[in-house]
């Protein structure tokens, strides 16, 4: 049975730098396009990153455009995002996702293969 989980939550302050890992088990991720999702205190779920099987095409919401990096490293079987110059307003449960043969770009744990989670991340000084 696969599955993937996340790490690297916690709190960091605005201006300062994170990075999340999510690992995946039980399957090869260099099969699947992968998604990063995020939900803020009270909030809906936000759909934040794509990234292609290959890592060679990658998307962002608007909201985290130039300040969040995506990448994969299949041989690890592991995604990231970091993140630069976090904001208060990126606080929110982090969720990586995967699915072939496309990435539905949707926010619903069930319109993936695989869904983590979540970690926590917090941005506060």
């Amino acid at each position: 049975q696969g599955r993937l989980v996340e790490s690297g939550g916690g709190l960091t302050q605005p201006g300062g730098s994170l990075r999340l890992t999510c690992t995946a088990s039980g399957f090869n991720i260099s099969d699947y396009g992968m998604t990063w999702v995020r939900q803020a205190p009270g909030k809906g779920r936000e759909w934040v990153s794509d990234i292609s099987t290959t890592g060679r095409s990658v998307y962002y919401n608007i909201p985290v455009k130039g300040r969040f990096t995506v990448s994969r490293d299949n041989a690890r079987n592991t995604m990231y995002l970091e993140f630069n110059d976090p904001r208060p307003e990126d606080t929110a449960v982090y969720y990586c996702a995967a699915n072939r043969p496309y990435l539905p770009r949707s926010t619903r744990e069930t319109d993936y293969n695989y869904w983590g989670q979540g970690t926590q991340v917090t941005v506060s000084s």
